[in-house]
């Protein structure tokens, strides 16, 4: 069954949808950017593995928290690899200004928190480019 201007609602929502993925994994980066050049380091362990509806395999949220040299403690939620268990050490880097907004993994056995981000920023900022593309030869 064709819809009419089907075509356009979901090349203009898939655009929208990876431009909006691109802009958020881009200020996750400049956030751990920021942090790594701040200096500060904690150690840290993983909390809390929390799983996506319908438990897909694939679909996981991992919970870090460490203190800071006053005694606060910070939760974040941050990329890991599979090899991660609740209880697990690692090493946070932050930015002692703003702990909450800059605190990222970055620890050895680890993908740099940098080229992680920047992976997905130029993925889903690809994927958004081409998504526009075909919309705009669609419409022509």
């Amino acid at each position: 069954m064709d819809i009419p201007g089907g075509d356009y609602v979901f090349f203009g929502g898939m655009t929208l949808l990876f431009g909006w993925l691109a802009a958020h994994y881009a200020r996750r980066l400049a956030a751990g950017a920021r942090a790594l050049r701040a200096g500060g380091r904690a150690p840290g362990v993983c909390v809390r593995i929390e799983s996506e509806p319908y438990n897909r395999s694939d679909a996981r949220r991992y919970v870090f928290s460490f203190r800071t040299p006053d005694g606060r403690s910070v939760e974040f939620e941050d990329l890991a690899t599979g090899a991660v268990r609740v209880g697990s050490q690692v090493t946070v880097a932050y930015d002692p200004a703003a702990p909450e907004r800059t605190a990222t993994v970055a620890g050895r056995g680890n993908w740099s928190p940098v080229a992680q981000y920047v992976l997905l920023v130029t993925g889903c900022g690809l994927a958004a480019a081409c998504f526009a593309a075909v919309l705009v030869f669609t419409a022509i």
